[in-house]
């Protein structure tokens, strides 16, 4: 049985799941197949021009506070990037070139790193490039990454994502059980585990 993740990289809570999710899928023998999507056209066929953080402000301060509890128990790094939400298109069209190899992952994390690790602009294309570098990509990956096939298959894997109900990130699919939300990761491997 294998899981898909569905992240977008301007998604706090896909950053806790992406650090923890190579680990707990190793332990449990599933295979994950790592689906980087955007949540713009998701948000906007729900009549939302923003992220839900901020157009609610009261949910956005208890986000705040949760990730720096969450990230504190976990072990991990955390700084609120300015601005939210950032812009994560670079850095979904080289992953979306970058998966599924080893790489690809390294990249992923790195990104998540840099943006609430680090509170780096992921916009940046010098910062995407440092990621990518990082991980084990080659320069060219970025050129790669603005080709019109790495464009069509990240608005293709968007398009699967609404098509599939997915409403917000990180989710995760097996078969047709959707589970969303950071705290449903372990769920979603279990799942997995007992109906594989």
């Amino acid at each position: 049985m294998r899981v898909e993740f569905w992240f977008e990289f301007a998604s706090t809570y896909s950053y806790l799941s992406a650090m923890r999710l190579p680990d707990l899928a190793e332990e449990r023998g599933i295979d994950v197949i790592w689906r980087p999507f955007l949540l713009g056209p998701v948000f906007a066929a729900q009549g939302l021009s923003d992220s839900p953080f901020n157009i609610y402000p009261v949910k956005g301060r208890y986000m705040w506070r949760d990730m720096a509890r969450r990230t504190d128990a976990l072990g991990l790094a955390f700084a609120k990037p300015e601005p939210f939400p950032q812009n994560g298109l670079l850095a979904a069209r080289v992953a979306t070139a970058a998966l599924p190899d080893a790489a690809g992952i390294a990249f992923c994390q790195n990104v998540y790193d840099a943006q609430f690790a680090q509170g780096k602009n992921i916009a940046s294309v010098d910062v995407t490039a440092d990621c990518a570098e990082a991980a084990g990509l080659s320069r060219q990956i970025m050129e790669q990454a603005q080709s019109d096939t790495v464009k069509a298959k990240l608005r293709a894997a968007t398009e699967d994502a609404q098509a599939k109900g997915l409403f917000g990130a990180p989710s995760f699919t097996v078969d047709e059980e959707l589970f969303w939300g950071d705290d449903r990761l372990e769920e979603a491997l279990d799942w997995a585990v007992k109906h594989g």
